[in-house]
C-alpha cells in the first residue's frame, strides 16, 4: 500500500496451484487481478479480468491483464436497455483510429513466411489484439509452433507440454524445476540461475498446473532473447536432469544422513517447497476443494505434490515421466513481438530436427473428461493446523463441476459474466451476501475457475463457528436460488459488462509480458488440441450475449444458475476443522517414518546414504568449470543501452489558481483512456491513528457515497470507468540541497492518500464526479461493513504471516533502523495484526469512537486550512485526450475541496516530517534493535537477518546494487536453496537508508540459515577476489536489466509522479546508471567490507514453536512472540 515498501524479488518456479492458493490467501477482493496478471486471458476467462473493483480491498492498486482491442464492437439495444456502454464503444473507437496502416502491411507479410521444415496448418487475424498468427507444424516431430507477429517489442517466446500426473508425487513440479539444471548444450549446474545472473529478461520463469508445465521467458533485447530461447529449448529437451540422479535428488527429494548416529532426514526444494504449501490453510481448503469434484481424473491428484507423497517418486519414475511426456510432438511452441518470423522457425527447427515422430506422445498426455457422477452433493471433513491459543474457527467451500463436456463460446462468456455479478466486487450478489451474513470472516473459494478443461465454481468462508458451518452451505444454494428466481437488475448486467470489456479491450497486463499474457491465454484452447486463437476472440461471443441480454434481460444469468449450479448434484461441500496438534501429529509422523526406514537399513546401506548425502553436497558446492560457463550465451556491455529510460512530465503548481499541483504525462498514446489519480495530504494524520487507512480506505470505496448505496456506488463505477482504487502513498524524499547520493537521516517524506481510476475520454467527467463523491460524501457511518473489512482484514493478515512470512520478516527488521520503516511495518506488518484486532474490537463494542477516528482522517484530508496546497492531481495521458478532457479537469480543479488561498504546508523536503518525529518516540518506547521469533503453526521457516550497512551521510554508490544482486543470485541461492533445500534464498538493500537484510522463503531450517548468512560476507569478498571479467560483465548487465522494466501507460505515469514526488532528477538516475555500469572488482570488495561490519544485526524469524527450540540449542536465541 505504499511506496516505500521493499520488492523482494522470490527467484522460485512456480506450482500453478500453490500460486492459485497463494492468490486466494493474498487478497480475496484483489484475487482476479492476481490471476489475470499471471494466467493471461481468453474469452472464456473473462470473470478473471474483474480486478479493479475487488482489489481495493487491501488498498493496494493491483496490476491486471486484460483483452486486447477489436476494430469494431456491436452494440445490441432494445427499447430501453442500452448494452453498448459509452465507456466500450469509446475505448474500441479510440484504439481503432490508432492503427497504423504501415505496420499492419508488415504484420500481414509475416504470415506469408514458410520453411521448409514445416507445414502450415492454419492463419489467423486475431483483431482484438492487432495479433498476426500463423500455426506451424514440425513436419518430422509434429510438433506445433504458433508465431504471433505484434508490434511489441518486449518479445515473448514459451514452450508448453501437457503433463498430466497420476499420483500426488509431484513428478511434473520437480521435473519442471530439474529440466532448468542443466543439459546438453549448456553444461552449468543451473543455466536458470546464469541467465538471472546477468540477462536483460523481463520475465524468465517456469509454471507447473495441474494438467500441464509452460516455460516462459520474455525480453526487449534481441540478442538477449535470442540466448534465453536457445537455453530453454535445450534445457526442456535436452536436460541433464534424465542422466544424473543428483537433479532429481536436489530438486525432489533425497535422504540425508550425515553420521551414522543422525537421525535420517528428507531434504529437496520442491519438498520443502510443498511442506510450506501444505503449511497453509487456505492452499489445503483449495486443494480439497478441486480434489473433491474431480475424483476420477489428473485433477483429483496433486501436480504440485503432496509432501507426505513426494517421497515415493523415484528416479526411475521421474526419467520416465519426461520420456513420456517431453517429446516434441506434446510441446507447443510460442512466439510473439516484433522479431523475425523466419528466425523464430530456423532457431527450433535446429532443436526439433534432432527428434523423430513420436504419434503416441499426444494421445498418451491426453486430459480425459470428469463425468458428474455425484447422485447426491457430497460432504467431507480434513484438519488444519491452528496454534494453542488460536480460536477454534472453522473454514467452509462449496464447490460444483460446472460442465462435463465442451461448453459453446456463448455459454462459457456467460458463465464469466455471471461470476463477475455473483463474486467480483463487494457488491456482488453472492459475495455480498456472504459478508454480510456474519457467518465468517472472509469469502473464500475463486468463484469460477475456469483454466482448465472443466470449469469448476467455489465459494464459502473461513473463520466460521462450529455451529455455522450448516449455515453456510444452506446461505450459499439460498442466495443462488434468489437469484435464479429474481434475476439481475439491467444496471446490475450493464456494470459487469462494462467492467469486463473495457478491460479486454484495454489489455493492460501492468509489468508482464503482453505476449505471455497471450500465450497463457491461448493455452486455454490450444492445449485441449483445439484452436489456439479462437479462444482470443471476444467480439462475437460478445455480440451474441448483449443480443441475448436485449431480448430476454436477465433469463440467460438466471437459466446458467439453474443449469449448472442448482439442479447440479456433483457438489460437494468441504469443512476443515482446525486441530491444534495436527502439527505436532504431522511432525511425530514423519519422525517415525523416518526412524523405521533407518532402522530398516543395513549398515552398507546408511554408509551408501552418508556417502550419497557427501558427494550432493560436495557437488552442489562445487563452481562450474570455466569451461561449462562458456557455454551459456552471455550479452557484452555493449549490448546495453547506457541512457536511464525518462518519461514524459509536466509539473504546474498552483493551476488555475486553484491552489492545487498539476502533473501531467504525455505519452505517443493512451489508446483513448485517461489515467488519473487525486492526491490528498496525510500529514495532519497522528502515526497513531494510521492502521487505520486501510479501513478508512475500503469504506471510502466500498461503503456507497452521496444518495448511491454501496450496490448503486459499485454498479455507477463499473459502468462509466475502468476501475477506481485507493491507494497510499508513503515516499521518503530527497531533502533540498542533496542530491541523493547519501544515506539521509530519514527526515523528509510525502505521504499522500490517492484515488486513482480510469476511464475513457469521454468518461473523464464521471470519473471526476465519482472522486468528488468518494472525498466528500462516503458513507464511514456503516458500521456493518467495517466490522466485516476488519474480519476480513484479521483473516487476511494472519494467512499472509503464515504464507508470506519473508515479507513480514523484512518489514520488521527494516523498521529497527528507520522511522519511516518503522511506519510502514505499523501500517501493515506483523504489528498491524494487533491493532486490527483492536480496531475490530472497538468496531463492535464502541462504535461512536471509532466513527470519529475515520471522520477525524476525513477532516484532516479534505477539511484543513492546508487541503488545496496538499492536493496533486496526476494524469496521464495522449494528446488527444489531454484535449478531450481539459474542460471536465478544469470543473474538477475548480469543485476541490478546501480553499484555493488557503494555508501552505510545510515544505516536507526541509522540514522534518511530523510523522517522524513521532515514530522515534515510538521506537524508543519500544527498547530498540532485539532478535525476535514469530511462532505460527507451519512446517517451514521464514528467516530474516539485516542491519545497516551505510550510516546517515555515507555515499552510496550504484555499485552496491550490482553486489547485492550479485549476492542473491549466486551465494545465497547456492546455499540457501540449492544446499539448504529452501525454496528461496535472497536479500533487499536500499540505498536511500542503507539498510540490508538477508531473508528466506519456505526454508526447511532456521540456525543453519543464519549461519550462511554471517558467512555472506566472506564468501563476496572471495568471489571479488577471484572474479573474472566476464562474470563482472554478467552482474553488472543483469543490475541494468532491473532497471529497465516494460511498463504500461498508466504504470510509466505513476513512476514519473513518485520520481517527482521523491525528488529525483533525471541526472541523479542517469549517474546512478553509471556508477552500475563502471562498477569493479573493487567495489565488490568494498560491499563486502560493509557486510562484515553491519551495524546493529538483529535477526527476525517466522516458523513454529518447535522449530525455535531447535533453533536455540544451536545457540540462536530469540524473543518469541505467539503471533496467532
Amino acid at each position: 500500500t505504499t511506496t516505500t515498501t521493499t520488492t523482494i524479488i522470490i527467484m522460485v518456479r512456480i506450482d500453478r496451484m500453490a500460486l492459485l492458493t497463494f492468490i486466494a490467501s493474498a487478497s480475496p477482493l484483489g484475487r482476479r487481478a492476481l490471476l489475470a496478471s499471471a494466467f493471461g486471458l481468453t474469452r472464456h476467462a473473462t470473470s478473471v479480468t474483474a480486478a479493479a473493483a475487488r482489489a481495493s480491498s487491501s488498498s493496494t492498486s493491483l496490476p491486471f491483464a486484460s483483452r486486447a482491442f477489436a476494430n469494431h464492437m456491436v452494440g445490441a439495444r432494445d427499447g430501453n436497455r442500452d448494452l453498448s456502454s459509452s465507456s466500450s464503444s469509446a475505448l474500441c473507437m479510440a484504439m481503432t483510429a490508432s492503427v497504423d496502416e504501415s505496420v499492419k502491411d508488415r504484420l500481414s507479410a509475416s504470415m506469408e513466411v514458410t520453411h521448409p521444415s514445416y507445414e502450415v496448418i492454419e492463419k489467423d487475424v486475431v483483431t482484438e489484439y492487432g495479433s498476426y498468427c500463423v500455426l506451424y507444424r514440425h513436419k518430422k516431430t509434429g510438433a506445433e509452433l504458433l508465431s504471433v507477429a505484434t508490434d511489441d517489442d518486449n518479445k515473448s517466446f514459451g514452450i508448453t507440454f501437457r503433463t498430466p500426473p497420476e499420483d500426488s508425487t509431484g513428478v511434473p513440479h520437480i521435473l519442471e524445476h530439474s529440466v532448468l539444471c542443466g543439459s546438453k548444450k549448456y553444461r552449468t549446474k543451473d543455466p536458470f540461475v546464469r541467465l538471472l545472473q546477468g540477462s536483460l529478461n523481463t520475465f524468465l520463469n517456469a509454471m507447473t498446473y495441474p494438467d500441464r508445465t509452460c516455460y516462459v521467458l520474455a525480453s526487449q533485447n534481441l540478442k538477449d532473447f535470442y540466448n534465453l530461447v536457445n537455453v530453454y529449448a535445450d534445457a526442456v529437451y535436452n536436460p541433464r536432469a534424465v542422466k544424473d540422479p543428483n537433479v532429481h535428488a536436489q530438486e525432489g527429494w533425497h535422504l540425508e544422513l550425515e553420521k551414522k548416529e543422525d537421525p535420517l532426514v528428507y531434504k529437496g526444494v520442491v519438498y520443502n517447497e510443498m511442506k510450506g504449501v501444505y503449511s497453509s490453510p487456505d492452499s489445503l481448503l483449495s486443494r480439497e476443494s478441486m480434489r473433491s469434484v474431480f475424483p476420477e481424473t489428473t485433477y483429483g491428484v496433486d501436480s504440485g505434490g503432496d509432501p507426505k507423497k513426494i517421497p515415493d517418486l523415484s528416479y526411475e519414475q521421474f526419467r520416465e515421466f519426461h520420456e513420456k511426456f517431453y517429446h516434441p510432438a506434446n510441446s507447443r511452441i510460442y512466439f510473439s513481438g516484433d522479431d523475425d518470423v523466419l528466425t523464430r522457425l530456423e532457431i527450433m527447427d535446429g532443436y526439433l530436427s534432432e527428434f523423430g515422430p513420436s504419434p503416441e506422445s499426444k494421445p498418451e498426455s491426453e486430459i480425459v473428461w470428469q463425468k458428474k457422477v455425484f447422485v447426491e452433493p457430497k460432504k467431507e471433513k480434513h484438519p488444519y493446523p491452528v496454534s494453542g491459543d488460536q480460536p477454534e474457527l472453522h473454514m467452509v467451500n462449496v464447490n460444483w463441476l460446472v460442465n462435463d463436456e465442451p461448453l459453446t463460446s456463448l455459454e462459457e462468456l456467460t458463465f464469466s459474466v455471471l461470476d463477475h455479478l455473483l463474486m467480483a466486487t463487494p457488491s456482488s450478489t453472492l459475495y455480498k451476501a456472504m459478508v454480510e451474513s456474519g457467518l465468517g470472516a472472509q469469502v473464500t473459494g475463486g468463484g469460477l475457475m475456469e483454466e482448465l478443461l472443466q470449469m469448476y465454481f467455489s465459494v464459502g468462508l473461513k473463520g466460521v463457528e462450529a455451529t455455522n458451518v450448516e449455515e453456510v452451505e444452506k446461505l450459499v444454494m439460498k442466495t443462488l436460488a434468489k437469484a435464479a428466481e429474481e434475476g439481475f437488475t439491467d444496471d446490475d448486467i450493464a456494470a459487469s459488462l462494462n467492467t469486463i470489456e473495457f478491460q479486454m479491450r484495454e489489455f493492460n497486463t501492468g509489468g508482464f509480458p503482453k505476449g505471455l499474457a497471450w500465450m497463457l491465454g491461448s493455452m486455454r484452447d490450444w492445449i485441449y488440441d483445439k484452436s489456439p486463437t479462437e479462444a482470443l476472440k471476444f467480439e462475437e461471443p460478445l455480440a451474441e450475449l448483449k443480443e441475448a441480454i436485449a431480448t430476454s434481460g436477465s433469463k440467460i444469468f438466471q437459466d446458467t444458475i439453474k443449469k449448472y449450479l442448482l439442479e447440479n448434484t456433483h457438489r460437494s461441500t468441504i469443512e476443515l476443522v482446525p486441530s491444534k496438534t495436527l502439527e505436532e501429529e504431522e511432525t511425530l509422523e514423519e519422525k517415525n517414518r523416518l526412524e523405521k526406514i533407518k532402522a530398516s537399513l543395513s549398515d552398507a546401506e546408511l554408509e551408501k546414504i552418508i556417502e550419497d548425502t557427501a558427494n550432493l553436497k560436495k557437488l552442489q558446492a562445487a563452481e562450474d568449470s570455466a569451461e561449462d560457463i562458456a557455454t551459456i550465451p552471455t550479452l557484452s556491455i555493449s549490448d546495453l543501452t547506457r541512457e536511464q529510460a525518462e518519461y514524459p512530465i509536466e509539473v504546474t503548481k498552483n493551476v488555475n489558481d486553484s491552489g492545487a499541483t498539476l502533473v501531467k504525462h504525455e505519452l505517443v498514446s493512451t489508446s483513448g483512456i485517461i489515467y488519473a489519480d487525486i492526491g490528498f495530504d496525510m500529514s495532519g494524520i497522528p502515526v497513531s491513528e494510521l492502521p487505520l487507512i486501510g479501513l478508512f480506505s475500503r469504506l471510502t470505496k466500498e461503503a456507497g457515497a452521496g444518495d448511491l448505496s454501496d450496490v448503486a456506488l459499485s454498479r455507477y463505477i463499473g459502468t462509466y470507468t475502468g476501475g477506481v482504487n485507493v491507494v497510499a502513498m508513503q515516499q521518503p524524499v530527497i531533502p533540498e540541497g542533496s542530491d541523493g547520493s547519501k544515506v539521509g537521516a530519514g527526515d523528509n517524506m510525502v505521504t499522500k492518500l490517492f484515488l486513482r481510476g480510469k476511464a475513457t475520454a469521454d468518461n473523464a467527467g464521471k470519473l471526476f464526479d465519482i472522486y468528488n463523491m468518494l472525498m466528500t460524501e462516503a458513507k464511514l457511518d456503516s458500521q456493518k461493513k467495517a466490522i466485516e473489512i476488519l474480519k476480513e482484514a484479521v483473516s487476511r493478515t494472519e494467512a499472509s504471516i503464515q504464507g508470506s512470512g519473508h515479507a513480514f520478516v523484512n518489514m520488521r527488521i527494516r523498521s529497527r533502523y528507520s522511522a519511516s520503516a518503522y511506519i510502514e511495518e505499523q501500517m501493515q506488518g506483523i504489528s498491524y495484526l494487533d491493532t486490527v484486532k483492536g480496531l475490530l474490537k472497538q468496531a463492535e463494542e464502541d462504535w461512536p469512537t471509532l466513527l470519529s477516528r475515520l471522520e477525524a482522517i476525513r477532516t484532516t484530508l479534505i477539511g484543513s486550512a492546508t487541503t488545496r496546497d496538499g492536493i496533486i492531481m496526476n494524469l496521464t495521458g495522449d494528446e488527444q485526450v489531454f484535449k478531450s478532457i481539459e474542460p471536465s479537469v478544469n470543473k474538477f480543479l475548480a469543485s476541490l475541496p478546501g480553499e484555493a488561498d488557503g494555508e501552505k504546508l510545510p515544505n516536507f523536503y526541509e522540514s522534518v516530517h511530523p510523522w517522524i518525529k513521532q515514530a522515534r518516540t515510538s521506537m524508543i518506547e519500544s527498547n530498540g534493535v532485539a532478535d525476535e521469533g514469530f511462532v505460527v503453526p507451519t512446517q517451514v521457516s521464514y528467516v530474516g537477518k539485516g542491519g545497516l550497512a551505510f550510516e546517515e551521510g555515507e555515499e552510496v554508490k550504484g555499485s552496491a546494487i550490482v553486489a547485492a544482486r550479485h549476492l542473491k543470485t549466486g551465494y545465497l541461492w547456492d546455499y540457501v536453496r540449492v544446499i539448504g533445500g529452501a525454496y528461496g534464498g535472497f536479500c533487499t538493500f536500499s540505498q536511500g537508508d542503507g539498510i540490508f537484510s538477508y531473508l528466506s522463503y519456505r526454508d526447511p531450517n532456521l540456525a543453519d540459515t543464519i549461519d550462511v548468512y554471517d558467512n555472506a560476507a566472506n564468501s563476496l569478498m572471495e568471489t571479488a577476489e577471484n572474479m573474472t571479467e566476464e562474470e563482472l560483465t554478467k552482474a553488472i548487465v543483469g543490475a541494468i536489466g532491473d532497471l529497465d522494466g516494460s511498463l504500461a501507460p498508466d504504470q510509466k505515469g505513476w513512476l514519473s509522479l513518485q520520481r517527482w514526488v521523491k525528488n529525483e532528477s533525471a541526472e541523479q538516475r542517469q549517474k546512478l546508471r553509471d556508477e552500475i555500469l563502471a562498477t569493479t572488482k573493487e567495489d565488490f570488495k568494498d560491499f563486502a567490507e560493509r557486510l562484515k561490519n553491519l551495524k546493529d544485526p538483529s535477526v527476525a524469524v517466522v516458523s513454529s514453536k518447535g522449530a525455535f527450540e531447535e533453533a536455540a540449542k544451536s545457540g540462536k536465541e530469540m524473543k518469541l512472540i505467539d503471533v496467532m
